[in-house]
């Protein structure tokens, strides 16, 4: 609105017209600076409770989760905490860094690892191929179903270690628990086909490329037409800790709907894997003697992809990742530091007896 005056300005832009020698003024009206204002906190309202809703919807789960002290382990539960200590031990202690840089370790954490199917009396397979002119390979055992056409469940775990780092908590713990739930599973007689893999180039450079042992596999399954129900994979999965603060999260948010202590295991998936999730958590709490704490998050969220399970949903198939939240809790993630001694064996033995229950049941 422009204004002519010969009075006083007013408070406003003024500028001089040399002409009329008149005075313009510039003048906002103040219900303009209010309606603004107004619509500002509309929105920021608007957006706060949004944000809510989604903190809500990603946490919101089934069940409830285990608090306050946890009970003594059984007698076959500490033996199978000596086991879960032998394999990490074995794999990140004996044999070390592994991968195609290591490639004498890589194979022989690889025959370690046929060798523990093979022992299981479950028929076992190499699946191999070329990655930078070395041969690599996928290793699987399968648990058949009762149903001949039945649905097949996948866990995995990846066996490579980041070049320059021995890799106990990631991923020997992952590797761990897939060679004890072999026989743990297979006690179970379940009703669709389970197969237990252990992966091969999971860590970069290979990470989201063709060469990815995960994704070579996936596509492998999707060409077989195998009919793929979900898959697991058990992603450095040893690190407690009761420490304040010691969790942290790739959002801010986050925070107000999770833990602030590092001690529980995480189930993670994206949208499209929300309800594999959900029945997952549901089974793992309804058995399993360890808190948990489950998330439906974007794929694009940090940390949410960062392991085998992004390949399945390269071929559209529900996978969810079983995790301590590595670098989120972690201080030995990806180091020269993550050795055996990091992990907590009496917390990962509780987690492997809540997969198992966890597993059972979708294999159901």
């Amino acid at each position: 609105m422009v204004v002519r005056f010969r009075l006083p300005p007013l408070s406003g832009r003024a500028y001089v017209n040399k002409r009329s020698e008149s005075l313009l003024v510039m003048v906002e009206p103040p219900q303009i600076k209010s309606r603004f204002m107004t619509n500002l906190i509309v929105f920021g309202l608007i957006l706060l409770v949004l944000l809510f809703l989604c903190g809500y919807y990603m946490s919101r789960m089934p069940g409830r989760s285990v608090s306050g002290p946890l009970p003594e382990l059984s007698v076959a539960e500490a033996l199978l905490k000596e086991r879960l200590h032998g394999h990490v031990d074995m794999l990140a202690g004996k044999i070390g860094e592994r991968n195609v840089w290591q490639y004498d370790n890589l194979q022989r954490a690889a025959d370690y690892i046929e060798a523990a199917f093979k022992r299981s009396g479950l028929s076992t397979r190499l699946l191999a191929y070329e990655s930078m002119g070395r041969q690599v390979a996928n290793i699987e055992a399968e648990i058949p179903g009762l149903e001949a056409s039945s649905e097949t469940i996948i866990v995995g775990a990846h066996y490579d270690s980041l070049a320059g780092t021995s890799g106990a908590n990631d991923n020997a713990t992952g590797v761990a628990a897939l060679l004890e739930l072999v026989d743990l599973l297979k006690q179970s007689k379940p009703r669709k086909t389970v197969r237990l893999v252990a992966f091969v180039n999971e860590e970069p450079p290979f990470f989201k490329t063709s060469r990815m042992g995960s994704l070579v596999y996936a596509n492998q399954a999707l060409q077989s037409g195998d009919r793929i129900a979900a898959m697991i994979s058990l992603e450095t999965i040893g690190y407690y800790t009761h420490e304040p603060l010691s969790q942290k999260y790739p959002l801010p948010l986050l925070r107000y709907f999770y833990p602030e202590r590092g001690d529980f295991v995480a189930l993670v998936g994206n949208v499209r894997s929300g309800p594999l999730l959900k029945r997952s958590v549901k089974a793992f709490r309804q058995r399993g003697a360890f808190p948990s704490e489950g998330i439906v998050a974007p794929g694009w969220l940090l940390g949410v992809d960062w392991s085998d399970h992004w390949s399945f949903w390269k071929i559209d198939c529900p996978a969810i990742m079983i995790t301590d939240t590595a670098l989120f809790r972690y201080p030995y993630y990806h180091s020269v530091r993550d050795t055996p001694d990091k992990v907590n064996y009496e917390a990962l033995t509780r987690v492997v007896k809540g997969l198992e229950a966890m597993i059972g049941e979708l294999a159901r």
